[in-house]
């Protein structure tokens, strides 16, 4: 089959690889129709390298139709209809019980230190071939594959394997009053996802931050006030402007959807860019003991946000040293909540709004749906914020 790997820093390409099979008695063999390219692979392909091999196989956003199921897989049958979520959970242990499928007991990569194994990211999450691909191999199959109706295009559901639940559990996790005010930095596909969920949920005013012209227009349209940080010469200004708008006080909660690339932090992404051009066996280790994220949109997040409020982190970090103001932090006596998202915690929760009536705007979502061959071109095209990329789907 065909399928994208990774080859080296901003080095992916497609490549004929084994089909995958039926492993154990709980796995599914998938035929992929649509797999998302996601900010998080972006992370692969620049910052995290120290923790790629050549050769994996790259991608956490698929859906397709089951070709194979093995004896222990009981609710799942050839030819139906599944989103795949981007973690590898049993569903019965108590981390999975309790709402914390990312933190699954069966499939934690212990011995990274790590959480639930995930599907094409890195081998601090298992090394678990992805599903930018022909077929994928889906382990844990008796519990992670979301049945979804035939009908609708796949652009109606294949956000369920992580846009839709990242974005809602930021906005869950952000605990906004009912009429009250959140600001979202970063309108990639996470954030501009957010502004919508945190409009449906109730929210009364919703700020967006970016500096990427089709970013802020997509969801300027749906109704979000935003602002252009090129327009502002600090970030003193921005948190005025919005403070301005919220009684002085600033937001009741800011969820960061930028993460550890985030602009303005230019001695920290030399330090990445300097790691990542080590050797692959010791830079792995420097990584994992002394690595630092481009902190900007948090600092900015922790300046933003009014005092008593909440921060809700989406975006990934990856830092181990990280230098962060808990002087500031405890005087405003922040709440903080962050994490992979639980897939299928919030998957039913999302469902009723994946109708014809389409409130959160599934159906046009991507700005840019391309072959599988075009991977490389797609991922260098997202990664430059070209062309009006904001999401990209693949389809083999």
């Amino acid at each position: 089959m065909k399928a994208v790997t990774w080859q080296g820093k901003r080095d992916v390409r497609v490549e004929n690889v084994p089909d995958p099979t039926i492993q154990e008695p709980t796995d599914a063999v998938v035929r992929i129709t649509s797999s998302g390219l996601c900010g998080s692979d972006l992370h692969l392909y620049e910052v995290l390298t120290p923790f790629m091999t050549p050769g994996d196989i790259l991608g956490h956003e698929p859906m397709g139709i089951v070709e194979e199921v093995g004896a222990g897989v009981m609710d799942l049958m050839a030819g139906d209809r599944v989103v795949v979520p981007f973690q590898i959970a049993c569903g019965d242990c108590w981390m999975c019980l309790n709402g914390l499928p990312t933190q699954c007991e069966t499939t934690q990569c212990t011995g990274e230190g790590m959480g639930a194994a995930l599907f094409g990211y890195t081998r601090l999450y298992g090394a678990v071939p992805g599903g930018q691909a022909e077929y994928l191999r889906v382990p844990q199959a008796q519990y992670g594959p979301i049945k979804v109706p035939e009908g609708p295009p796949d652009d109606r559901f294949v956000y369920l394997s992580d846009v839709l639940p990242t974005a809602w559990q930021a906005v869950a996790y952000a605990g906004v009053p009912e009429g009250g005010s959140v600001a979202v930095l970063g309108l990639g596909p996470i954030g501009d996802m957010a502004c919508r969920i945190a409009q449906v949920r109730g929210a009364g005013s919703v700020f967006g931050v970016d500096l990427v012209t089709e970013r802020l227009h997509r969801v300027r349209e749906r109704g979000v006030e935003t602002f252009d940080l090129r327009e502002f010469d600090s970030e003193k200004e921005l948190i005025t402007a919005i403070r301005d708008r919220t009684d002085g006080r600033g937001p009741d909660a800011v969820i960061d959807a930028v993460g550890t690339e985030a602009h303005g932090s230019a001695a920290a992404r030399l330090a990445q860019q300097a790691t990542g051009l080590l050797p692959r066996a010791l830079s792995g280790r420097l990584a994992e003991r002394f690595s630092i994220d481009r902190l900007a949109a948090l600092h900015t997040a922790i300046d933003l946000v009014r005092r008593g409020g909440t921060l809700s982190l989406v975006g990934v970090y990856g830092g181990t040293t990280d230098p962060l103001p808990l002087l500031t932090m405890f005087d405003k006596q922040l709440q903080i909540r962050m994490g992979q998202a639980n897939v299928r915690r919030w998957a039913d929760e999302i469902m009723p709004y994946l109708t014809d009536e389409d409130p959160l705007g599934v159906d046009d979502f991507a700005t840019h749906r391309v072959p599988l061959t075009d991977a490389p071109h797609a991922y260098e095209m997202f990664q430059r914020k070209q062309e009006g990329a904001v999401k990209v789907l693949m389809r083999p």
